[in-house]
């Protein structure tokens, strides 16, 4: 493996450290890199990079002081591209846990990539990709590899684990958000708007599930079941399977927005001090059922449906 060249900055005048950096950076052949050391956190440098060249490098703290800062500097290779957040979910999905934090969408917004996502909610993807880098050294005390998973075990998993829990979470959630209202909401006007908003919520699941269930789901059992026996599939009523996959991820576009907005009016549930238990609980049943909502639509969306696509086009 070659050893990298090292930039020690603190030995450039300061006018020209950038300048010699951005030279380097110019002179480096797809795959090739260096290594810069500073005595502060070259994060301003990050930042001019990606203004003036784009995102075309691959930028990794090797040391985070206190006293030196070592940072890897590599140019991408022309087919290499920054993964989206939902390909890193897929990939790890205690790095879920990071994007949940910072309130990056990684299920309904798994198509974008980091960069551009810290971009639109004004966030430092400096730091946050220092945190998803804690992530890889974790332990795992258990961890489900749903990439991993034949398609018709995935899409009855979802079904047994997510659906099911949607269909029993949705009437309690009623029942809650509704009395909420109804005791207080003259002082507390944002819960009325909250039991508006689920009734919604819980209409549009309820007839996306059934859709997926009575025409998706079986479809993509059938193409698990043609490759593992050799067969060939025949086209099916609605032309190939990305046409319901766009109406379902775009349904879940709609909820997801939704569930935003709840987030949004409860604060991050979080209840007024005065609130009672029911209200408490309410709030709390929400954030549930929102972190359950995230992670059955990532396995949709970022696992499920691209495979599906992907396995029908092999088969036909």
């Amino acid at each position: 493996m070659k050893t990298l060249e090292i930039i020690n900055v603190t030995l450039i005048e300061p006018r020209l450290k950038h300048p010699t950096i951005f030279e380097k950076f110019d002179s480096l052949l797809p795959g090739e890199g260096f290594v810069i050391h500073n005595d502060h956190d070259p994060k301003p440098l990050y930042y001019q990079l990606l203004g003036e060249r784009g995102n075309i490098f691959k930028w990794n703290y090797i040391e985070s002081g206190p006293e030196w800062w070592k940072v890897s500097i590599s140019k991408l290779n022309q087919d290499e591209k920054e993964p989206t957040i939902g390909e890193l979910v897929k990939k790890d999905f205690r790095k879920a846990e990071v994007f949940k934090k910072y309130g990056l969408d990684f299920c309904c917004g798994g198509k974008k990539t980091l960069t551009a996502a810290c971009k639109e909610k004004g966030l430092d993807v400096v730091q946050i990709e220092q945190e998803l880098k804690s992530c890889d050294v974790q332990h795992v005390v258990s961890s489900n590899n749903y990439d991993s998973w034949d398609l018709a075990f995935l899409a009855d998993y979802i079904v047994n684990q997510h659906h099911k829990y949607v269909k029993l979470a949705i009437p309690v959630l009623f029942e809650y958000t509704q009395k909420v209202a109804r005791v207080h909401g003259d002082r507390n006007p944002e819960v009325v708007s909250v039991a508006e908003k689920f009734i919604l919520i819980a209409d549009e699941l309820n007839r996306h599930m059934c859709k997926e269930e009575d025409v998706l789901f079986p479809y993509i059992k059938h193409l698990s079941e043609a490759k593992s026996s050799g067969m060939k599939v025949e086209a099916s009523p609605f032309g190939t399977v990305e046409n319901p996959i766009n109406m379902m991820e775009h349904e879940h576009d709609i909820v997801g927005r939704m569930m935003e907005e709840v987030r949004s009016i409860t604060n991050g549930y979080n209840p007024p001090a005065n609130a009672c238990t029911t209200f408490r609980l309410s709030y709390q049943k929400l954030e549930e059922f929102e972190n359950d909502l995230h992670q059955h639509i990532h396995l949709e969306n970022n696992i499920l449906f691209p495979k599906a696509i992907d396995m029908e086009k092999e088969l036909q």
